[in-house]
């Protein structure tokens, strides 16, 4: 009989009942396919839980994505183990329009790339516990045969002009990143180092704490955050269904984003979302981040900076406002993925911009997000991420893909684009989760690839493309 640990992360601001059915949808089947399962019976949540937590010696070791999760408990409770991890990820239930119940891909796919950093190799599977090829899968793995860590086969495509690829990189040099606070705790797509970035790129980092972006906010009179609530309100009018209170605090951190911005000449601005805003301020600050980068000014939220220098270096090669997204569902069978986040797209990529409707957070419930579909037409999937391969001398990677993104509604609550890739969409997947890629993606309405493989070229920063 074959040992399985199996250990399942979820957080409380998903659906709990869901994962918690989920979780033993997966015990039962690995105990109906003769498996020995062993490891915590209970949701993994807290710190305290980790701590707790035991992971005994098995012949297969599943990290179980009952729901998103940070990347801690993971590299905490996984890191060490014999490899590969078998990350299983989840189908998101629930209607369209509604919100992300679980975001389980997502979570596998952050916890690949923290694994990976720290030196542990993975293997995917998603589906649930009740379909034919998730148990035929399963049923391999208990035999020894993993899934494959297979990805599309490598595209290469034409470069761009070499003059001007160096005219747009000379663009970035001097370019001001502002960050407010620290990373997630857990996420690791989300450190940066600022020397290697002003060595490559030329580009400059201004960091403030969350604790000074909290006294700037309060410092901004009530009469500026309630015309700037007011103006928001004009400009969507969905936005006045928004608890007032609620609204009025964005208003209040837009205009002090903006100050802060105008002040230091930033380009970018990459913020620490949560969860000090939701818990401390009583506020979601996706909207103004939209409405910042309606204006001109990249914004990223769980202070992503390398996604920020991703936006930068595909504007200056010539795409308009692009977006940061993640990969949270999939349709093999129709070749699509769903890339979605929780509400703090420019109204201008609404895939009707008068109807771009501003809304409470899918999952804090509280003031205030976009709530509409991103536009449709041919996009570039890319994303910079630091490489821990000690003989790339850049210290950075590059991934680049393609698709389409054709009309849908809006599947999740915040805002999602519906693509149908260029290559297998399942391949896709696999390969960004497998090779440890960031969980967050940028996705341009522009075809930018063609500067991006000549950017990369004479950058040194090794470039896949699928």
């Amino acid at each position: 009989m074959s040992k399985v640990a199996l250990v399942a992360l979820a957080r409380p601001t998903f659906d709990l009942t869901c994962a918690q059915s989920n979780f033993e949808s997966a015990r039962q089947l690995l105990k109906d396919l003769g498996a020995e399962v062993v490891g915590p019976t209970e949701l993994i949540m807290t710190p305290e839980d980790v701590a707790k937590a035991v992971v005994p010696s098995a012949s297969l070791n599943i990290l179980f994505m009952a729901s998103f999760s940070d990347a801690s408990p993971a590299v905490e409770l996984f890191s060490k183990v014999p490899g590969p991890v078998l990350l299983w990820s989840m189908r998101e239930p629930g209607e369209v329009g509604e919100r992300l119940k679980l975001n389980s891909m997502c979570g596998a796919n952050l916890a690949a790339h923290a694994l990976i950093t720290a030196g542990q190799s993975v293997r995917h599977l998603h589906g649930n516990a009740n379909e034919d090829s998730v148990r035929t899968k399963l049923s391999a793995a208990l035999k020894g045969r993993l899934p494959d860590d297979t990805a599309p086969s490598p595209v290469d495509g034409p470069l761009g002009d070499e003059a001007e690829t160096n005219k747009a990189l000379s663009k970035l040099s001097g370019k001001k990143i502002g960050t407010i606070g620290e990373a997630p705790n857990g996420f690791t797509p989300c450190t940066f180092d600022g020397a290697k970035l002003k060595q490559i790129f030329g580009l400059n980092i201004l960091p403030i704490s969350i604790a000074s972006a909290f006294e700037k906010i309060s410092n901004v009179p009530h009469e500026r955050a309630f015309a700037a609530h007011t103006s928001a309100v004009k400009a969507q009018p969905s936005r006045a269904q928004v608890n007032e209170e609620q609204s009025i605090k964005v208003g209040g951190v837009e205009v002090a984003f903006d100050e802060w911005s105008k002040e230091n000449s930033l380009d970018a601005i990459a913020v620490r979302c949560w969860p000090e805003f939701p818990t401390d301020l009583g506020a979601c600050v996706c909207s103004a981040l939209g409405r910042i980068s309606d204006r001109g000014t990249v914004t990223t939220c769980e202070r992503d900076v390398l996604g920020a220098v991703t936006m930068l270096l595909c504007e200056v090669l010539g795409s308009d406002e692009n977006y940061l997204v993640d990969i949270v569902d999939i349709n093999s069978e129709e070749n699509i993925i769903r890339l979605w986040h929780c509400g703090s797209a420019a109204t201008k990529l609404a895939a009707t911009p008068n109807d771009a409707t501003q809304s409470i957070h899918c999952n804090r419930r509280l003031g205030v997000a976009g709530n509409f579909p991103l536009k449709t037409g041919p996009v570039t999937l890319v994303r910079i991420d630091r490489d821990v391969d000690p003989m790339n001398k850049s210290g950075l990677r590059m991934v680049v893909s393609r698709g389409e993104s054709i009309p849908a509604p809006n599947h999740f609550q915040g805002n999602t684009a519906t693509v149908r890739t260029e290559p297998n969409a399942a391949s896709l997947v696999n390969g960004i989760v497998t090779r440890g890629y960031p969980h967050h993606l940028v996705i341009s309405w522009v075809d930018v690839r063609p500067g991006l493989r000549r950017a990369a070229q004479l950058l040194g920063i090794p470039l896949t493309e699928w």
